[in-house]
């Protein structure tokens, strides 16, 4: 599987229903053991347990915006979503410990090859990977969170959820809807503090063209999504939006325009989209 597709939901993976290469077939829901059946409580569950450790765990992907926005009514196939976790380095040896003590089969050779960016790991009764992204989400963009999980929690910090999102370069459906879900709940600010950091998204986009260019163009889809292609039902709370999600994406683009640009961005944005500015995610397969 493309590891662009790593955060998103498995009804809209491809055609090998959104397991990673070499992963297990799902297993019938009566299975019993020591997971959780819910990927979100499971999730929550291995949060939990590590931060009784002391170690910094927290969960990304699209159950992370399930966690923020918990009254979203529009919960496809949740049983069949992968689990997307984020750690430290320094954290990296207790957490795959501790994953080995919960339940779960690492995939040795793989951890042995590309553990100091990225674990993987299999709930053999559930057939359920989690993927754990270790100092640096690495796709179709890069980003550092090693000085920002603290921050929050169970999940990384809201400017984290949607830089992982507007990073995006084939940005799908699915990708739309979390941001949207995020944008009508959550203000702009600029710090963290039950905000979306603005400076944080900032620091990206001001500094590096390539970034820029993915995340105004995602917004500039976004935008169009929702006076467009939203349809009933998709975003549905059982209560009004706390914020207009309109006036958010507007606000969000005019931030990141304004602010000012480092040389090395200038430089960049002279060569413009001659040179590809983001990475294609590579494919990588489990063997176990």
């Amino acid at each position: 599987m493309a590891r662009e597709d790593r955060f998103r939901t498995s009804e809209e993976a491809p055609a090998n229903g959104g397991r990673p290469l070499g992963a297990a077939e799902p297993v019938p829901s009566e299975v019993v053991g020591p997971t959780l059946r819910d990927p979100l409580a499971e999730a929550l569950r291995l949060i939990g347990l590590a931060d009784k450790e002391g170690l910094q765990v927290r969960l990304m992907g699209g159950l992370s915006f399930h966690v923020r926005v918990p009254d979203w009514t529009a919960r496809v196939e949740r049983e069949r979503r992968d689990i997307d976790l984020a750690t430290l380095s320094s954290d990296r040896k207790a957490l795959s410990g501790l994953m080995e003590a919960s339940g779960y089969v690492a995939d040795r050779q793989y951890n042995a090859l590309y553990g100091h960016k990225q674990m993987y790991f299999m709930d053999p009764a559930r057939g359920r990977p989690v993927d754990v992204i270790v100092d640096r989400l690495d796709m179709c963009h890069t980003f550092e969170f090693t000085d920002r999980l603290g921050v929050d929690r169970p999940t990384v910090p809201l400017a984290e959820m949607l830089l992982s999102k507007l990073q995006i370069a084939h940005i799908n459906r699915k990708d739309f809807l979390d941001l949207l879900a995020l944008l009508s709940n959550f203000p702009l600010g600029p710090h963290d503090d039950g905000a979306i950091s603005l400076t944080r998204i900032t620091a990206l986009t001001s500094t590096d063209w390539g970034w820029w260019r993915t995340v105004t163009g995602n917004l500039d889809k976004l935008r169009l999504f929702l006076d467009t292609d939203l349809q009933p039902g998709e975003l549905e709370f059982n209560r009004p939006p706390r914020f207009d999600i309109e006036t958010q994406v507007v606000e969000l683009r005019s931030a990141i325009d304004d602010a000012s640009k480092t040389r090395r961005w200038k430089l960049r944005a002279q060569v413009g989209e001659r040179l590809q500015w983001f990475q294609e995610p590579e494919e990588v397969g489990h063997g176990r």
